[in-house]
């Protein structure tokens, strides 16, 4: 039986940035995905927005893993060549009645060392012309990366750095026992094979819980029930674009709400909105935008932006978050859990890797190396 140092499962911007740190720390790395293509996933269907980190509580993992990953992304993509920009976002109050929870997200902000410039409306208005808000955050080190661009780079350094990269191959369980490494089951078009790997990765996004419940050796305790939330995209069909940073509304609670954002080639969208959905498997997610949504969108876009034109909204993609909460429930924070919170060695599970993962990146690469140090 063939065995590698480390076996990453999910080619998604996480699993490529955990493979390319383990290969460049000296770890024989093979990174496995049971697509055909890197960033099938999660990675495909998101808003491409670098985060400042001034949304989640402070000491969280989201908010430290944010901010140093931010600080690690925009100088990646500079060494790199990867196409991005620090465009600034405002987030907007549309009424009294929010300049308190805008207060209070600036306090949160300032807890995670991030600055944020306090804006009358006047002020945004006048680097926005086409907002209509009532007082305003500025985030200038908010930005937009090409996703798919910074996955081929961290495919490229974990190839440089030695390891290597195996699509098609879809994990159908690992055995894990004390003292010997994992045993790790896998198909592939040409058929079955067993690899063994001293330590194992699995951050397969929306399949993570339901991938680690076939791990042996791990108990079922330790792996949470995931839950999905769809979020679509509607693009907007008239040009030129209104705005020119990203503008996003006060939050609620992990959903920060129907935004403008802006892709590296000018075109402009708005999303993604929020929708539970009643589905237990991946493979059953529809991924189609109805157009019925777009009444609910122009109704909130229209609240910080009245001039949007009537029939100017138009279907474009939309993303599942992988949730580890329900309806209701308040958001927790990421699950990075190693073999200190599940008692098996060389195991880490990404459990509920969302919105700010792609942000976070890099940083959950160094998470991961050093819970398997």
């Amino acid at each position: 039986m063939d065995q590698v140092d480390a076996l990453v499962i999910g080619a998604g911007v996480v699993g490529l940035a955990v493979g390319a740190e383990l290969a460049r720390h000296g770890r024989e790395t093979v990174v496995v995905e049971a697509e055909s293509g890197i960033g099938q996933g999660v990675s495909s269907r998101n808003s491409e927005v670098i985060h400042a980190g001034i949304y989640y509580a402070a000491g969280s993992a989201k908010a430290r893993l944010c901010v140093r990953g931010k600080e690690l992304l925009y100088a990646f993509c500079a060494a790199h060549g990867v196409p991005h920009r620090r465009c600034g976002k405002l987030i907007v109050a549309t009424g009294a009645e929010q300049h308190a929870a805008l207060a209070a997200l600036a306090q949160r902000a300032a807890a995670a060392g991030v600055p944020l410039e306090p804006m009358t409306a006047p002020q945004a208005r006048a680097i926005e012309p086409e907002l209509c808000c009532t007082a305003a955050l500025l985030s200038a080190s908010s930005g937009i990366v090409d996703s798919h661009a910074l996955m081929l780079a961290l495919q490229g350094e974990l190839e440089g750095a030695g390891g290597a990269l195996a699509l098609q191959t879809q994990v159908r369980a690992v055995r894990f026992a004390a003292g010997a490494p994992a045993v790790v089951r896998a198909s592939t078009p040409e058929g079955e094979y067993e690899l063994a790997a001293g330590c194992v990765v699995n951050a397969t996004g929306l399949h993570a819980p339901l991938l680690a419940r076939h791990f042996a050796g791990l108990p079922a305790e330790a792996v949470p029930r995931a839950r999905f939330a769809k979020g679509s995209y509607f693009a907007l069909t008239t040009s030129p674009p209104p705005f020119s940073h990203l503008i996003y509304p006060v939050p609620v609670d992990a959903w920060l709400g129907v935004h403008v954002t802006l892709d590296l080639a000018g075109q402009l969208r708005f999303g993604p909105d929020h929708e539970w959905l009643e589905v237990e498997e991946p493979g059953r997610i529809d991924y189609a935008v109805q157009l019925r949504r777009a009444e609910g969108f122009e109704v909130a876009i229209r609240r910080y932006w009245p001039g949007l034109p009537a029939g100017a909204l138009a279907p474009a993609y939309s993303g599942v978050r992988p949730k580890i909460h329900g309806p209701g429930q308040p958001a927790p924070d990421f699950r990075i859990d190693g073999p200190r919170s599940h008692g098996v060695a060389g195991l880490v599970n990404l459990f509920g890797i969302e919105s700010p993962g792609l942000t976070a990146s890099l940083a959950l690469a160094e998470e991961v190396r050093s819970l398997l140090a």
